[in-house]
């Protein structure tokens, strides 16, 4: 190359990038253009040199258009060409090349919550095609069309749950696998921290080496722009590549606000599934499970009132049993119905919680009407057992205000048809039927008295 071409590169390279610093903001132009240089000058094609792949990807993404003007402005018959520097690598990759080629070493570790298994996931209703769709993708990582896999739902649904399970299983199967896990709020400032330190090389390399990408919560990257940008490339990298996608969100990818169109398009690519706030059954089998890893054992009673006021999620459900536990050890306490009471009181703030259970209900009423409890809660289909049972779920429903799920639980896993059939029996025969009518009104007036 002559000595006039190398003037000529350097010249307009040295003007369009004066240009640019004038209009650029000082970060902008210091992190993304100074470090750009120009290495030659062919015809009427400017080569300029860019420090690694990240940088390239930013470039074409951000400030393309912009060089091409001030270039243009500078030299109007000039192209602008790219190439990426084959001598800037980070220590990491430097120490990768002098590996031997057979072994493979694990570059970044995972923080796996170990508690976090689908063994210890409880299943139900709400949330099994979710399990289902994420044990799968843990079984066959990438190769099934379940790419991105989107567990989306509310807070302490299980989806960072099943996140972990997912990638805990992957390593058991397969121990050399890279698998990445991070929430949307580590990837935003691992990408802010790699700029401000001029290591979005070593960056790139974390999130882009990956077998499996895991990230939580990926509604949080709405409005920064940056990071959506980066997370396209790495997310676009890894899946032509083949490489497994997993991402949890708070709602269905089209109902997200703040993300770039293109994202959303890619989200939408795979299979999403929620998890939905459990039932009152599951809500009893977390109960149940929680206070048995805890060597505690509470009476249904108790679970069945837990169950029927903690009602948002697991979490609210787990840390109910905790709280118990705390307040019986700090406070050398008896884990009665009254602890019970007073936690669900803490639990969810100045709701009327009744002090009377199913129990009470069921002895009033078997005293009542002549029937023993065991027939009332058993199958039989004799007349005045039938009619005794109607009026106890009547009173459940009316005093106690249990879920129709959870009083048909109670009386032999009757189904809560069932139990709204019995409500509205009575309540027609309340007007119709003096004898019932009186039945009903002298036990809603002993009950109310017991619950005060």
């Amino acid at each position: 190359m002559d000595k006039q071409t190398i003037d000529q590169k350097d010249k307009i390279w040295g003007l369009a990038s004066e240009q640019l610093k004038s209009t650029l903001p000082q970060h902008a132009y210091s992190t993304w253009l100074e470090p750009i240089k120009a290495t030659t000058m062919n015809g009427n094609a400017i080569t300029l040199e860019l420090p690694n792949q990240f940088f390239y990807e930013w470039i074409e993404s951000h400030y393309a258009k912009a060089i091409r003007n001030a270039v243009e402005a500078v030299s109007s018959d000039t192209r602008v060409k790219y190439t990426v520097s084959q001598k800037t690598q980070t220590p990491e990759e430097q120490v990768e090349l002098n590996q031997t080629p057979h072994i493979k070493k694990r570059k970044f570790t995972p923080k796996l919550n170990n508690s976090f298994s689908f063994a210890s996931f409880i299943e139900g209703d709400n949330n099994q095609f979710a399990k289902a769709a994420a044990l799968s993708v843990a079984q066959a990582p990438g190769e099934k069309s379940f790419n991105p896999l989107i567990v989306y739902g509310g807070v302490g649904l299980g989806k960072t749950h099943l996140l972990h399970a997912i990638g805990g299983l992957i390593l058991e199967n397969q121990p050399d696998a890279e698998v990445v896990l991070a929430s949307s709020e580590k990837f935003t400032q691992d990408f802010i921290s790699s700029i401000q330190r001029h290591k979005t090389a070593s960056f790139a390399k974390q999130y882009r080496s990956a077998d499996v990408l895991l990230i939580d919560d990926v509604q949080f990257f709405q409005g920064k722009e940056q990071t959506q940008e980066q997370f396209f490339h790495t997310f676009n990298e890894l899946y032509q590549n083949g490489k497994q996608i997993v991402l949890t969100a708070d709602r269905y990818p089209s109902e997200m606000e703040g993300l770039q169109d293109r994202l959303l398009s890619r989200f939408q690519s795979g299979l999403a599934v929620d998890v939905q706030p459990p039932n009152f059954e599951m809500r009893v089998a977390i109960l149940l499970n929680k206070a048995e890893q805890n060597g505690l054992s509470l009476p249904y009673n108790m679970i069945e009132f837990l169950a029927t006021h903690i009602k948002n999620n697991v979490r609210d459900l787990e840390g109910t049993i905790i709280r118990l536990l705390a307040h019986s050890s700090l406070m050398n306490r008896e884990i009665d119905f009254d602890l019970v009471k007073e936690v669900v009181r803490e639990r969810v703030g100045k709701i009327q919680t009744p002090t009377i259970s199913i129990e009470d209900v069921l002895k009033r009423v078997s005293e009542a009407m002549q029937i023993k409890e065991k027939d009332m809660a058993g199958k039989s289909r004799k007349q005045e057992i039938v009619e005794a049972r109607q009026v106890a779920m009547y009173l459940c429903r009316g005093i106690i205000g249990s879920s129709l799920a959870s009083i048909g639980v109670y009386f032999g896993g009757r189904d809560h048809t069932t139990v709204l059939h019995a409500v509205k029996t009575i309540e027609r025969k309340r007007s119709a039927d003096s004898r019932i009518g009186d039945i009903v009104k002298g036990l809603k007036q002993e009950l109310t008295l017991l619950s005060h």
